[in-house]
């Protein structure tokens, strides 16, 4: 009881503190719905009691929320309710359901969090106040795809005697390995199960099947951005296979087709658009109709992602991961750093590399994913306590 009041009392000093800077960035675009809704409570209302309240920081880790909150809906468990910490995770919660909300900073979550049925936080949200809160109130507490990485490793160790105080509020521990298992306890936290990593309980699957003309490189430039097609057919050369072009927007297909027409204007170079042609036998090929793309990933030898040469945020590395291609993006993945996260053996490259990168694309090491999590054991443990 101490410890909550001084660490409430130290909040609220940090908080008075602030007023000036809070005021000043939520003038900015960037942060006016998310710094008046967290820290003044602007159209930020606690949610209806008796819900099942997810927490997760931001847009990958509320995406990765979907597969979960559709099972429970589809078993009429609910209502389901959604809190995040960034604009781009609310607008992400807002695709799922309609009570989203930001979580506001700790000062409010006394008077703030209500009666939930269970309360379920994504990863590291580690909110002090927010699991003490939730059982003050009586609420069941999950922490899920939880993970403690080796870099991480150390600073959580220096602070075990908070975080233990954290995970004596949080009656269920997800962890996604065995390491981060061992290592969660280490901190204090109990009952702890290792189901592996949730965001990869739903993989692809491909729609139809595709079969290689032959044994030829295949090369994929997916769901690209304006100047990305340039920036890739500048390093292209015929004796590095083919290259299939798949633009993220169809507007812009017949765009893309004349870009291409432009580049092997005058080049031993051939070209069809697969609405016209859907044997894939040219040197070059536009994908120009949708729902193909990862049916090209499954023939696919190398994949460069679009979105992320530009200042787009990049594109989802796990289809591609999935079907082992050797995988390349830009550096701007803002948007998909949590799904990056999943995949190992990916290059992440500069513009001005893209030359020497397509050069040598053969030798690149294949990509694949992490061991695959499954959200049975949390739908589970949901419905128990629905149930009880």
């Amino acid at each position: 009881m101490i410890f909550s009041i001084v660490y409430y009392l130290i909040s609220v000093f940090l908080y008075i503190i602030a007023i000036p800077y809070l005021i000043y960035k939520s003038t900015k675009s960037k942060y006016k719905e998310a710094i008046p809704a967290r820290f003044f409570l602007k159209n930020n209302p606690k949610f209806d009691t008796n819900g099942i309240w997810f927490h997760s920081c931001s847009m990958g880790e509320t995406k990765s929320l979907k597969p979960i909150i559709d099972e429970l809906e589809n078993n009429n468990i609910g209502p389901i309710n959604i809190s995040t910490n960034t604009n781009t995770g609310f607008e992400a919660a807002k695709q799922l359901t309609s009570n989203a909300r930001y979580l506001p900073f700790e000062l409010f979550l006394p008077f703030w969090i209500n009666k939930q049925k269970v309360l379920v936080v994504m990863e590291a949200e580690l909110w002090y106040m927010m699991f003490l809160y939730a059982k003050i109130n009586h609420t069941k507490t999950i922490l899920i795809n939880a993970r403690i990485s080796d870099k991480s490793y150390n600073s959580y160790k220096k602070y075990q005697w908070f975080y233990s105080k954290i995970f004596k509020n949080i009656d269920k521990v997800f962890a996604q390995t065995d390491i981060d298992k061992k290592r969660l306890i280490e901190l204090g936290a109990m009952n702890v199960e290792t189901i592996g990593n949730i965001k990869l309980s739903h993989l692809p699957k491909i729609t139809k099947s595709i079969q290689k003309l032959d044994d030829k490189f295949i090369t994929t430039l997916a769901s690209s951005h304006k100047n990305e097609e340039q920036l890739i057919l500048n390093g292209y050369y015929k004796e590095m296979g083919r290259l299939i072009i798949v633009p993220r927007h169809p507007e812009r297909f017949d765009l893309v087709d004349s870009l291409i027409k432009e580049y092997v204007k005058d080049k031993d170079i051939s070209y069809s658009r697969y609405t016209q042609n859907d044997s894939l036998n040219t040197d070059i090929i536009l994908i120009d109709t949708m729902g193909e793309l990862i049916n090209i990933f499954a023939i696919s030898d190398a994949v460069i992602l679009g979105g992320a040469f530009e200042k787009i945020g990049g594109h989802n590395p796990i289809e591609p991961a999935y079907f082992n291609c050797a995988l390349i993006s830009g550096e701007h993945i803002f948007n998909q750093k949590a799904l990056f996260e999943c995949v190992k053996n990916y290059r992440i490259i500069k513009n001005e590399e893209i030359l020497d990168i397509m050069q040598n694309i053969k030798d690149i090491p294949k990509a694949s994913l992490i061991k695959a999590g499954t959200i049975d054991p949390i739908i589970k443990e949901i419905k128990r306590k629905q149930n009880g």
